[in-house]
């Protein structure tokens, strides 16, 4: 069955799904909408569905503006499949799959590429690699990064410790999360790894960085960098410092979940905006 988009102003957006086998893996991704191609990349742990049930974040005001808008599953989440070795979920090896995503759609032109926390990561890193592939960049909560990884990352090794000797049912009752405060509405639900594959999910994340700020700084691409306040895992400073390197790039941070709402509005107004000037 060929499932349904968001609704639009002439009723539902008609997409379909599709697959692709990469290093082992079959990837899933939703292709919904006509025009240039928005391609983006979720989060650490959820899905495309899992999101969707979060309510985070609307991509209707996207199709609207007459984007194409493919959305997938990551390596190893939800309903793409992954293996257990740790080093086919750093971000270097989630942008390989992000890059072959597109070799695969046959897109020719550069893309709008949207990614948020690992996504993030994943989408700075083939940007780095393959500047020419992309117009345009949308950083969603941007994660951890240099000087306030280790922290994160020493966490992530011990969750996958965790995981590993006593299961996973064990470490999310010692998890217990404190979401921020901008977000507290929203539902959390578990990993969509599966519990075989989370340690090496977890151990691959703790390997990763964002590409260095020399690296970034040498993208000339439009960027928009969208970020929550208070919160450890995705911290201003890394937020700040993107919209610094990015030549010409915007910054906006949300303190209410009501602005966290108007984000699909933004994200659609910069696809469609003339280039600014770096």
């Amino acid at each position: 069955m060929r499932p349904q988009g968001p609704r639009g102003p002439q009723g539902p957006y008609v997409g379909g799904e599709g697959h692709f086998l990469h290093r082992g893996a079959r990837l899933v991704f939703d292709d919904v909408g006509a025009g240039p191609p928005a391609v983006y990349a979720h989060g650490g742990f959820v899905s495309q569905a899992v999101e969707d049930r979060m309510g985070l974040f609307d991509w209707t005001p996207v199709l609207d503006a007459g984007r194409r808008l493919v959305r997938y599953d990551a390596r190893g989440h939800g309903r793409s499949t992954g293996g257990p070795s740790a080093a086919d979920y750093t971000y270097p090896s989630l942008a390989d799959d992000f890059l072959a995503l597109l070799g695969h759609l046959g897109v020719t032109e550069a893309v709008d590429a949207m990614g948020a926390s690992m996504g993030c990561g994943t989408v700075l890193h083939a940007a780095v690699r393959a500047p020419e592939r992309f117009s345009r960049l949308v950083l969603l909560i941007p994660p951890t990064a240099w000087t306030t990884r280790e922290a994160h990352a020493r966490a992530n090794r011990e969750s996958a410790e965790t995981v590993a000797r006593e299961g996973l049912d064990t470490w999310l009752a010692k998890r217990r999360r404190q979401p921020p405060a901008v977000v507290s509405d929203v539902p959390e639900f578990p990993p969509t790894p599966a519990e075989g594959v989370l340690p090496a999910v977890l151990r691959g994340l703790a390997r990763s960085d964002l590409p260095s700020p020399e690296d970034i700084a040498r993208l000339r691409l439009p960027a928009l960098v969208l970020a929550w306040a208070d919160d450890p895992g995705h911290p201003l400073s890394t937020a700040r410092t993107l919209a610094a390197v990015l030549p010409g790039a915007e910054l906006h941070v949300s303190e209410t979940r009501a602005d966290i709402r108007t984000w699909g509005e933004r994200v659609a107004e910069f696809l469609v905006a003339p280039p600014r000037q770096g």
